[in-house]
């Protein structure tokens, strides 16, 4: 497998992988609409075909994952993926690597406690306001769980 950061030569191929995943490119995330196809980001490759991505902003200091996609789950795709933010974090003198889920995405919340993240803050109701932005987030979720609140995970980088 090859890990490659996004760039000018891959970009069309990136934003198409995303389009197959994601309902739409936008998300939103604590109030602010994200364009997954405008973000820096971490492709894998396997055999020419992307089996995996993870997309993210820096800013004030703080890298924060906006999305994170493996199409072969159970081979630690997603554990590098992690990985390698977390290496570009520090090369970038972030002092956190940080994450937002939904309560619904009960393998998230599972996943990001694994791999080194602490829960650090529950956005109560947070999806409410999301709907005012993005009218086509559901109600229910995953596992037919209510769709309603952000989790935030955090992993310090800098003792």
């Amino acid at each position: 497998m090859e890990y490659v950061s996004i760039n000018e030569t891959n970009r069309e191929c990136v934003n198409e992988f995303i389009e197959s995943q994601w309902p739409t490119t936008e998300m939103v995330i604590r109030g602010k609409i994200v364009d997954m196809t405008r973000t820096e980001g971490i492709v894998v490759r396997e055999k020419g075909n992307i089996v995996g991505l993870l997309t993210y902003l820096i800013r004030d200091g703080i890298c924060e994952i906006i999305s994170l996609d493996s199409r072969q789950e159970g081979r630690g795709i997603g554990r590098t993926l992690i990985g390698k933010a977390k290496e570009t974090a520090v090369k970038r003198k972030c002092r956190r690597l940080m994450v937002i889920t939904t309560n619904d995405n009960i393998q998230a919340i599972r996943f990001y406690q694994r791999c080194g993240f602490d829960m650090s803050h529950l956005y109560h109701n947070a999806l409410n306001y999301s709907r005012k932005l993005k009218p086509e987030i559901p109600l229910i979720g995953a596992n037919g769980i209510p769709l309603m609140h952000e989790i935030e995970f955090v992993m310090d980088l800098q003792p």
